[in-house]
């Protein structure tokens, strides 16, 4: 095989009609060493990233223009118009100038957050296995170039199109691409060059996802010269449809643009009833009707969603889709993993049991984790590795197994490529003595029957010494004993009674088994080798549990989440783990203490399923299909599911939860591209920290609804009560254009960042259909519109009432407004803890927003440009001190209630 060169780039197109050999020589890819890293550099740079055509990133003119289309805007341009006609030129100037910062800020805020977002879309992005200078590497899928030399498995995503030099009971799903409903068996035998794609079996393709078997293939194609790049057109990625939430906010939105309406008309006939000049009255209704418009919401709720996906990014979640963040926060069930997600997925062999000649035997082995360092003791005393019971274990152990024990390089630990099950079991025979790699090199494997997550087994054939043929089988004791019918019944009935006392100590059980002078056969599966299949001995494993998971799962139980553990393993093992970690009760009745396994599940019918689901704490042996049905039964229920995977057959149940979450480690490219999170340390702790953020993102947008709708409403009733009772007008028209775009403005935004309040895991979840504007919220307006209105509009009157004079007066409402406006927002931060303390100093961005809004307000004072253009006198210092002071029993009266509610909590 010569060596890779950059001009050897793969530009055949017919590449199904050549055979494996012919592909790679074309490609200059050695099939032993793959490419080597400088030949894929030269190639990555003259292909360019194996990725289609992406949208360029919109223009900065257009992201403002966007910021003027609302009907907030409308409203300002007709006012600007009408100030204009009324000769009211600096009224326009100031609505303009107005109309042109918002616009800055909201694009500016939500080119912040898009960046952000695609920053967090890279994270999630697609990753393949190579082999590059001889060695297997784990590589972005926008880095394969043509002559790579993928390697496939079940649940990989195919990210480039590639000949098949080698393949091993490869199947694809191919729907994506060719419409086909079952997958395709795949082989290396060269076609026709008129064979049509959708019949093309020696190739796979980008945008196809394998099902079962494992292969090798060269790449040939990426980015726009595959299949899926020549349609790109039509495969281009639909824009994420609105979340929930987001659609409850337009409507909440638009509820208030109806009011605004009303409110208006309502203004014009009192201004007429009063006999108040019409231009003033209109400018003033329009003004008002602007303040009843939540515009900074759309704003906040973008950044929310942003910072949300920002924070738990950094926490190990990597959110894939917006209506994640909020489903989140209403999640009641947790269905775990529990091997890697709730225990350390470092497994380690601890017994073995050999069936002996009548004599059951038991080895403890010693040593922890992946490094071979350890002995094998049977009574006490050291055992020979060349036993042949031993050794035949050990042999099926390593024989039938895909993983690769690698030793440290420099300061890293020993560790495993691939199944950290199968990982053990080579630590395992390296303890005893044995070479992993010697026993693989003299008895070559020449077929396999994959593992599959359905019948729970695996078997390898391989051409030995002593015998022309052995196939060598591991898996669950119950799939593999079902097999071994033909050994003697106590034998049998000894291996399930060890199988079982293993498990209730929490161990994870494999069996080995062996059958001598046989064949593979595919199509008839593990079903032609019952009866014939010679029991080798159990090996137990520990998975000790995470020691973060314990108190995560406690958290969960205070915020009224009920964890539950979704196991390939026996239901004891299951049942031990869970109740170490509290998953599960003791027993005593009160709470889930059940184990189902699958067998148990199958015979459940669904009205039974849905009864006993409070008393189930873990479900054993389940098949990833079954997932989906837990999945729907606990729907049908009420609850709000959030489910881990990372199979591809767990896609469906994954697709199916309200929040399916991948693992980032173990997990397949399918199982992630299901799901709605990507967890990248597979950890149930980052789960639960995920749903904490998904509450703080909901509690953030919730504080924003308050604070915008109380203030808003203290506007309306201060000017409605200074007509009704035959006052001037409280404030000009620009006044409260100001005070609702810039005061507002300011400080909205910000307090979407606010950082956990620390009680969040100790609330209920979320409803589903909790409302916007709950009873809980409509109290807390009902108490800081009143105290809003109360202080300006009190202030307003007495000052009249001193014969001050009116442009006097109205600078200084308009101050003690800002003010309320400020000491609110400060209520809004939480509904019970105190704003008093180091508590404002926790949100940076707000803290900058209120010093932002006081220096734009002392501007408006003190500037004499701003006293013209906002019809405002300077006010002398010492006189803001009483309008402070004023304005703080806003924030005084919230802190009485805020008192009330935490002794009433105790």
């Amino acid at each position: 095989m010569p060596p890779s060169t950059p001009e050897r780039t793969c530009a055949v197109t017919d590449w199904h009609a050549l055979d494996a050999d012919e592909a790679l020589r074309r490609c200059g890819t050695d099939p032993q060493r793959g490419l080597d890293g400088a030949a894929a550099a030269r190639r990555l740079a003259e292909h360019g990233p194996n990725a289609l055509p992406e949208a360029p990133p919109r223009p900065a003119w257009l992201g403002l223009l966007r910021q003027f289309k609302s009907p907030l805007i409308y409203i300002l341009f007709a006012a600007a118009v009408l100030a204009v006609a009324l000769g009211h030129h600096g009224d326009a100037g100031v609505i303009l100038a107005v109309v042109v910062v918002n616009a800055l800020i909201g694009s500016f805020q939500e080119g912040r957050a898009e960046r952000s977002m695609a920053a967090l879309r890279r994270l999630s992005g697609l990753h393949v296995r190579v082999l590059r200078d001889g060695a297997e590497r784990v590589v972005e899928a926008r880095e394969l170039v043509p002559g790579d030399l993928m390697l496939l498995a079940a649940g990989d995503a195919v990210a480039a199109d590639a000949r098949l030099v080698e393949q091993v009971q490869l199947q694809v799903a191919e729907a994506a691409l060719t419409g086909e409903s079952v997958p395709v068996s795949k082989s290396v035998t060269p076609l026709p060059e008129v064979t049509g794609l959708a019949d093309r079996h020696d190739m796979v393709y980008s945008g196809t996802h394998v099902t079962g078997g494992r292969a090798r293939a060269v790449v040939v194609a990426t980015g726009v010269h595959t299949e899926v790049g020549r349609i790109a057109g039509l495969t281009e990625r639909a824009e994420e449809p609105k979340t929930p939430l987001e659609l409850r906010l337009e409507q909440f939105g638009r509820a208030l643009v109806a009011a605004a309406l009303g409110l208006f008309v309502l203004v014009v006939l009192l201004g007429l009833w009063r006999a108040l000049p019409l231009p003033e009255v209109l400018m003033v209704a329009i003004s008002q009707m602007v303040s009843m418009v939540p515009e900074g919401l759309p704003v906040a709720m973008t950044i929310a969603l942003a910072v949300g996906m920002q924070r738990m990014a950094e926490r190990g979640a990597i959110i894939r889709r917006l209506s994640a963040v909020e489903t989140l926060g209403s999640t009641t069930v947790i269905c775990s993993d529990k091997t890697g997600t709730l225990t350390r997925n470092e497994m380690t062999v601890v017994e073995l049991w050999l069936p002996g000649d009548g004599t059951p035997r038991e080895i403890a082995v010693g040593g922890i984790g992946y490094a071979p360092e350890g002995r094998l003791l049977e009574q006490g005393r050291p055992v020979d590795a060349r036993d042949p019971a031993l050794a035949g274990l050990l042999a099926a152990a390593v024989l039938c197994n895909d993983a690769e024990l690698q030793p440290p390089a420099g300061d890293a630990a020993w560790t495993v490529l691939g199944d950290p099950t199968e990982g053990a079991l080579l630590v395992l025979a390296a303890k005893a003595g044995a070479d992993p790699a010697t026993l693989r090199r003299d008895a070559p494997r020449e077929a396999e029957l994959p593992f599959d997550s359905d019948t729970k087994l695996m078997a390898t054939r391989h051409r030995l010494g002593g015998a022309p043929r052995r196939v060598l089988l591991k898996g669950a004791p119950e799939a593999l004993l079902r097999l071994a019918h033909g050994e003697d019944a106590a034998t049998l009935a000894a291996a399930r009674a060890q199988a079982e006392a293993m498990a209730t100590r929490a161990l994870r059980v494999l069996a080995f088994g062996s059958v001598d002078d046989d064949t593979l056969d595919a199509a008839a599966g593990f079903d032609a080798l019952a009866g014939r299949v010679r029991l080798l001995g159990l090996a137990g494993q520990i998975d000790p549990p995470r020691e973060e998971v314990r108190q995560a799962v406690a958290e969960c139980r205070r915020a009224g989440i009920r964890p539950v553990m979704v196991t390939g393993d026996h239901k004891l093992t299951g049942l031990a783990i869970a109740r170490a970690l509290g998953i599960a009760d003791d027993g005593d009745g009160r709470g889930a203490c059940r184990a189902v396994d699958g067998p148990e599940l199958e015979r459940m019918g669904e009205a039974e399923l849905r009864e006993a689901l409070p008393s189930i704490a873990v479900f054993a042996r389940v098949q990833p299909a079954q997932k989906l049905r837990i999945v729907e039964a606990l729907q049908a229920r009420g609850e709000v599911v959030a489910m881990t995977g990372d199979g591809v057959n767990d896609a469906p149940a994954l697709a199916r939860a309200d929040v399916g979450v991948a693992m980032g480690i173990t997990g397949t490219e399918v199982a992630k591209s299901a799901a709605k999170i990507v967890v990248t340390d597979d950890n149930f702790a980052t789960i639960v920290g995920a749903v904490q953020q998904g509450r703080v993102v909901y509690g953030n947008l919730k504080k924003v609804i308050l604070y915008l709708l109380a203030t808003s409403m203290a506007e309306v009733l201060v000017l409605l009560l200074a007509l009704l009772g035959g006052f001037p007008l409280p404030l000009a028209a620009v006044q409260i254009l100001w005070i609702n775009i810039v005061t507002e403005g300011t400080v909205t935004v910000n307090l979407v960042m606010d950082p956990p309040d620390g009680d969040e895991m100790r609330r209920r979840p979320v409803s589903r259909d909790d409302r916007l504007l709950g009873t809980a919220l409509l109290r807390r307006v009902a108490l800081m519109t009143p105290m809003i209105a109360a202080v300006t509009f009190g202030w307003f009157a007495w000052r009249l009432s001193q014969g001050v004079p009116e442009d006097l007066v109205r600078t200084e409402t308009f101050t003690v407004l800002a003010m309320c406006q400020w000491f609110n927002v400060l209520n809004c931060q939480s509904a019970t803890a105190s704003a008093l303390g180091a508590r404002l100093l926790r949100n940076r961005w707000l803290v900058g927003g209120l010093s932002l809004s006081v220096a734009l307000q002392a501007a408006v004072l003190y500037l004499p440009p701003m006293n013209a253009l906002f019809h405002t006198v300077p006010l002398p210092p010492a006189s803001l001190l009483p309008l402070v002071a004023l304005a703080s029993l806003v924030l005084w009266a919230e802190e009485a209630r805020k008192l009330r509610a935490r002794g009433g909590r105790r």
